[in-house]
């Protein structure tokens, strides 16, 4: 599942860690890799422009008929798309200048830099980067007979402009981009299914969209019930900011986000955390050998294992030195699968030809099951 070279020795080693992004995709990735993760990439939606879209240059002449009071800026990328397709029709100085006599109002530090890099200044973007703020600042003005632009991000904001409406105001929807499915759904079947096995041990969420898709995969898949179950105990989900974890956190999955909402800062996020969640020491023959995530590090040579010859281990390193019966590591790595003994025995015979040289780590106790030979 995994893909693309990792550095096996960097502070994510042993971590699987599942992309959803579409847009900057290759950036995080290369930021995930260079930490020794190793990376599932699944967009599980795509932004589709609509720079040469009737209903976009309709709503841009309509803010060009007559003076703007207000205009919602709510994503960076859909500011500066708007913008780009007002140049390539020959009006972007005109569409500035409009807005620049206008009240402009920016939802977060991306659309505010947005605005800003286009020569305008914004009079108030909200700290919780949510459009509910944006919507209770304009009903507290006088809205009726004004004129209201709002870029849209994605998909139509039909509660927030059906509000202004009923204050008597006159909107414009500008339509900028939209969401739509995958171009891989397969591969999103898959993360989906990764993610219910616990085989990933963490998600990356970049938007709150891209969270929306993958828990309607999941229900899809029939898989949501162990998906949620996932998130909520052994895979983390980070995302880039409150704004974007709001679906994890509707549905009871508590998400981690960085202080500010930048990529480098997701990643440093995951890299404090991930390796304090899942990691063991061992001394064995007089050398440290690192249980982390799916792999062994020894020596700083990173060892990766298969899902079942990582929980296997994990198992017998919650008990280092004891013996572990059959029965016993049945119940602990394969609950409710319907293996037997032999499928144990079968088990720890390619953990041992995973761990090549260090394969007599796993001693055999005769008639009673298995123990790490651990140094006391």
């Amino acid at each position: 599942m995994a893909t693309g070279t990792t550095d096996r020795t960097g502070p994510l080693a042993g971590f699987v860690v599942g992309v959803t992004a579409d847009r900057r995709r290759d950036e995080l990735t290369a930021l995930l890799r260079r930490r020794g993760a190793r990376v599932v990439e699944a967009p599980t939606m795509r932004i589709i422009p609509v720079d040469d879209d009737i209903a976009l240059r309709r709503a841009t002449e309509e803010c060009l008929t007559a003076p703007l009071d207000y205009v919602v800026a709510t994503t960076g990328v859909g500011w500066r798309g708007w913008l780009s397709a007002a140049e390539g029709w020959g009006c972007a100085a005109r569409l500035a200048e409009v807005c620049r006599d206008a009240v402009v109002l920016t939802r977060g530090p991306k659309a505010t830099g947005a605005v800003r890099a286009g020569g305008l200044a914004e009079t108030y973007s909200p700290r919780s980067e949510g459009c509910d703020e944006l919507l209770t600042w304009l009903l507290a003005r006088e809205l009726r007979g004004r004129r209201v632009a709002v870029q849209e991000h994605g998909a139509p904001l039909t509660g927030f402009t059906a509000a202004l409406r009923e204050r008597g105001a006159e909107v414009i929807e500008v339509p900028v981009y939209r969401w739509a499915q995958p171009e891989d759904p397969e591969a999103v079947r898959r993360l989906v299914a990764a993610t219910a096995r616990r085989e990933v041990h963490a998600l990356t969420f970049t938007s709150a969209p891209a969270i929306t898709f993958f828990l309607e995969s999941a229900r899809e898949a029939g898989l949501y019930p162990d998906v949620l179950a996932a998130l909520r105990e052994d895979v983390v989900p980070v995302c880039v900011g409150p704004l974007c974890a709001r679906p994890l956190e509707d549905v009871g999955v508590p998400a981690l986000w960085p202080e500010r909402g930048r990529l480098g800062a997701l990643v440093r996020t995951l890299t404090e955390t991930l390796p304090g969640r899942d990691r063991c020491e061992l001394r064995s023959g007089g050398r440290t050998l690192v249980l982390q995530g799916s792999a062994v590090l020894v020596e700083g040579e990173g060892i990766w294992l298969s899902p079942v010859s990582a929980a296997l281990l994990r198992a017998l390193a919650e008990r280092p030195g004891r013996v572990l019966s059959r029965p016993d590591l049945l119940r602990r790595v394969w609950a409710g699968t319907g293996t037997d003994e032999h499928g144990v025995e079968a088990a720890v015979a390619r953990l041992r030809g995973a761990l090549g040289p260090d394969a007599g780590l796993i001693r055999t106790v005769p008639k009673r099951g298995y123990r790490l030979a651990v140094d006391a």
